[in-house]
């Protein structure tokens, strides 16, 4: 269903909090008489997104389209723009049938400059809502030792990363391992190799000699059958997933919206990187 989006944008304007929450109410009162939009948010969503991520990460949010009732703050660090922190806010609505009103969920767009770049969390913290849990999508590879990134997690229920974002999946998974006690971790990559897993399982007690596919997935389904049953099969890196489903980005990030605890399977596969035999 295509969404009716109201949007207030400010372009090189040094926003603050205050403004930001009060566009949002002006926004869910719009052109309804004094009657809000309804607003039924499940979750906060925060998606750090640098600027080569931009795209891709606007292109995965208009796909979830009304599936995830939520507030999402998408923030783009802009270290060599300026200074300050420029904003624009929308809402997502779509209409409920009998009814005038329709359901949105509330964007907010912050472009963190200067100091502001710095200190995140000062900026989210306000804008949570209040008794719900809080998803952090990180694009690309996560600098595990910034402050910004220890900030970010310390509000997060749950961090979603994509782990075939990264330029070297395997040398990064120890770093990763070491956050699993701090806050539950969604790994996009591991979420495809669903069918591959399925595939092997099914095939037991035989199993492939070989792996083939691209880094990450290949790497995550190698630890799996290490943490698992002990083997040790060769890796063959491709660009072609074996057993891949067709599904959008969006869908899969759907998939982890609706996760809430821990993974121990994905956390002993990527376990088994900090010690490898």
């Amino acid at each position: 269903m295509a969404p009716i989006a109201h949007v207030e944008e400010w372009t090189d304007h040094c926003a603050s909090v205050a403004e930001i929450e009060r566009a949002l109410v002006e926004l869910r009162y719009h052109d309804h008489g004094g009657e809000p939009d309804l607003r039924t948010s499940v979750l906060t969503h925060i998606a750090w997104v640098p600027p080569v991520w931009q795209d891709a990460a606007s292109e995965t949010l208009a796909g979830l389209g009304e599936r995830h009732p939520s507030r999402t703050l998408l923030l783009f660090p802009q270290p060599d723009d300026g200074s300050g922190l420029a904003a624009r806010v929308s809402l997502e609505c779509y209409e409920l049938p009998g009814l005038e009103r329709h359901l949105c969920s509330e964007v907010v767009e912050l472009r963190l400059r200067g100091e502001r770049l710095g200190a995140p969390a000062s900026i989210v913290v306000p804008l949570l809502l209040p008794d719900l849990p809080v998803f952090l999508r990180w694009r690309g590879r996560p600098d595990f030792d910034s402050d910004v990134f220890r900030q970010l997690i310390e509000l997060a229920d749950r961090l979603v990363v994509d782990s075939s974002e990264w330029s070297d999946p395997v040398a990064d998974y120890p770093e990763l391992a070491r956050i699993f006690e701090e806050v539950a971790v969604s790994d996009i990559a591991w979420r495809r190799t669903l069918p591959w897993r399925r595939a092997l399982a099914a095939a037991w007690p035989e199993l492939p000699e070989r792996l083939a596919g691209p880094p990450a997935e290949t790497a995550l389904v190698a630890g799996w059958l290490r943490s698992r049953v002990g083997a040790e099969p060769e890796a063959e890196l491709t660009d072609e997933l074996p057993y891949a489903e067709d599904r959008p980005p969006s869908d899969l990030l759907s998939d982890e919206l609706d996760s809430f605890g821990r993974d121990q399977v994905y956390e002993e596969a990527v376990v088994s990187f900090v010690d490898p035999p």
